[in-house]
């Protein structure tokens, strides 16, 4: 059994931080799991351009309000405390924040806890939850 608390991440390498974001990251690839869970925190008034072209990632929102926009087909989709979106086709997209949100994050494949996010708005593939981009 896993057990962690928020407090316990939170100043820790399990806390990783990019311009408009936040992530602290639960479960991870060292966990055994087969998928990684994080708390991310989104600014308000930003504008996150994103495209994970090596995971599935499942985005549930419990706090804030904003939008998601598929960049293919210009789709906007509001988001708001309760709202579930998932990227289950790789779908390149814009993440705007109205207000502070607070989303739960799921990734398969997992993440070692490291990634940050490339030029096109990716996570690379880690083999060693070790590995720093």
């Amino acid at each position: 059994m896993i057990v962690k608390h928020l407090a316990d991440l939170v100043g820790t390498e399990d806390e990783v931080k990019g311009q408009t974001w936040e992530s602290r990251r639960f479960l991870l690839k060292k966990d055994g799991v087969g998928f990684s869970l994080h708390d991310t925190l989104i600014k308000a008034g930003t504008t996150t351009t994103m495209w994970y072209k090596n995971h599935i990632e499942a985005v549930y929102c419990v706090q804030g309000e904003g939008e998601v926009e598929t960049l293919d087909d210009g789709t906007v989709y509001p988001i708001k405390n309760g709202t579930l979106y998932t990227l289950n086709g790789h779908e390149r997209h814009q993440l705007r924040a109205k207000t502070d949100m607070r989303m739960v994050c799921v990734f398969n494949p997992p993440c070692t806890g490291r990634e940050t996010h490339d030029k096109d708005g990716a996570y690379p593939l880690l083999d060693d939850e070790k590995a720093t981009v």
